[in-house]
């Protein structure tokens, strides 16, 4: 046996006064079964110098049933425990085998940093969300979806009144059905994103302009998915301001989106965003346009052509046939068609994106659209009208010397040598003049009135 504590062996000292087992002890036994397994040493100090147990025996069932009563999910067959003889005292061993159902964890802290432990070294430290998700996953070799949620005191308000409003079941058999429920009897992470406390968020941003220079508001919305769903939906809607027009008599009334692009686009983000982020998702509105960012990017094998296509390979697949349930969307791949679809008619069309670990859909304001190209030609409008005022002028001091210089045009109307330059070789390409070239002094000379 190694005389030092390392990654699979840990020493410790055992209470004989009080015959207490110490609290530290399900720590290591948890870590050990997350890492490389191990063995402990009940009656053993840091230093590697033997103390011993009295009672070996009573020590062994009490530790026998700490391991049940203080570790989930069961560890019972993966861990043996032993008395051995050292330095003629008994010493309480426990020998920890890797187990099958990782993360293990102490029930009193439940699943989650603070009672999922790993080995590091000869210390026991705490794993994080990510760490734990990450175990999850490689420990079941099943989805997000499928694995146990750190959380299992859930409540459903939303989805049964979803449910309910759409006159289908459900109680423990849906659930099960639906997969919100695992083999293990315990809510998956399916669950915990349709319940009441689902730790995720949906965070919109409402600016001033065309950047994120100035805030005009800002919300960060939280609960089940559906009432996220539900309420980004309606804010977003607020925001959606009306332009009116008019054709004779007929008013007619334009949103700055079409409310079904903004629905899917939401969708979108709910049901196929990478839930192994941590992060909510983003949504940015600006005067020009409206931005949808979610975690994940495209699943993988898949282009942003074959998107568009229509081509559906969810990364959620049961948190997409609840929304089908639901009503919630028609079919599968058709959301960014639709969307494309509902600006056939707009000069500029959506923006689909997928970057490494992201995905942004960008819808523009269909009226800001219309009131730049108004404004537009209202700018060329009077840029021309400037334009043919100058030349008027100039052509008016022409005819009243009988010739005009460059330079007499640049004071006439402040202008600089290149666009003086530029304005007297367009009157002289229109027929309105001629330039006369005499040694270093060129001057231009109006033609007659035909």
């Amino acid at each position: 046996m190694a005389s030092i504590e390392n990654i699979n062996i840990e020493f410790k000292e055992f209470e004989n006064d009080t015959n207490k087992i110490p609290d530290s002890v399900c720590k290591t036994l948890v870590a050990f079964l997350n890492t490389e397994g191990g063995d402990l040493f009940i009656g053993i100090r840091n230093d590697g110098s033997v103390c011993g147990v009295k009672d070996a025996d009573d020590a062994s069932n009490r530790l026998s049933s700490i391991i049940h009563d203080s570790i989930l999910p069961d560890a019972s067959p993966f861990i043996s425990i032993r008395t051995v003889e050292m330095d003629a005292k008994n010493i309480v061993k426990a020998s920890v085998a890797v187990g099958t159902g990782r993360p293990y964890y102490l029930a009193k802290f439940g699943l989650k940093p603070g009672g999922v432990y790993t080995r590091l070294g000869n210390a026991c430290v705490p794993m994080n969300e990510s760490g734990i998700r990450n175990l999850m996953l490689e420990t079941s070799g099943t989805s997000f979806e499928e694995s146990r949620s750190f959380e299992q005191n859930l409540t459903f308000t939303v989805m049964k009144n979803e449910m309910s409003m759409r006159q289908l079941a459900f109680e423990q058999a849906q659930m099960e059905t639906l997969k919100m429920v695992g083999t293990d009897k315990l809510f998956t992470n399916l669950a915990m994103l349709l319940s009441d406390q689902c730790t995720y968020t949906c965070k919109v941003a409402v600016f001033q302009g065309r950047d994120n220079a100035t805030f005009r508001d800002r919300r960060e919305f939280s609960g089940s998915i559906l009432k996220q769903l539900n309420d980004v939906y309606e804010y977003l809607n607020n925001n959606n301001k009306t332009k009116a027009s008019f054709t004779g008599l007929l008013r007619e009334d334009t949103l700055d989106y079409p409310q079904d692009a903004i629905r899917e686009a939401l969708l979108n983000c709910l049901i196929h965003r990478d839930y192994l982020f941590c992060a909510g998702i983003i949504i940015n509105v600006y005067d020009d346009h409206m931005e949808f960012i979610s975690l994940g990017g495209l699943v993988r094998g898949l282009s942003m052509e074959a998107i568009q296509l229509g081509v559906s390979q969810s990364r959620n697949p049961n948190l997409a046939a609840i929304f089908y349930r639901l009503r919630l969307v028609e079919s599968y791949g058709t959301g960014i068609r639709k969307i494309i679809r509902l600006y056939e008619d707009c000069p500029r069309k959506p923006v689909f994106r997928a970057v490494e670990g992201a995905f942004s859909c960008i819808l523009p304001n269909r009226n800001e659209i219309v009131h730049y190209s108004q404004k537009q030609e209202r700018i060329e409008s009077t840029v021309g009208e400037s334009i043919d005022s100058e030349k008027q002028s100039i052509m008016l001091l022409a005819r009243q010397k009988g010739f005009i210089s460059r330079k007499e045009v640049e004071n006439l109307v402040g202008l600089k040598t290149t666009k003086a330059f530029r304005l007297l070789k367009e009157l002289c390409d229109e027929g309105q003049l001629t330039q006369q070239v005499s040694g270093k002094f060129t001057r231009y000379i109006p033609l007659p009135l035909s």
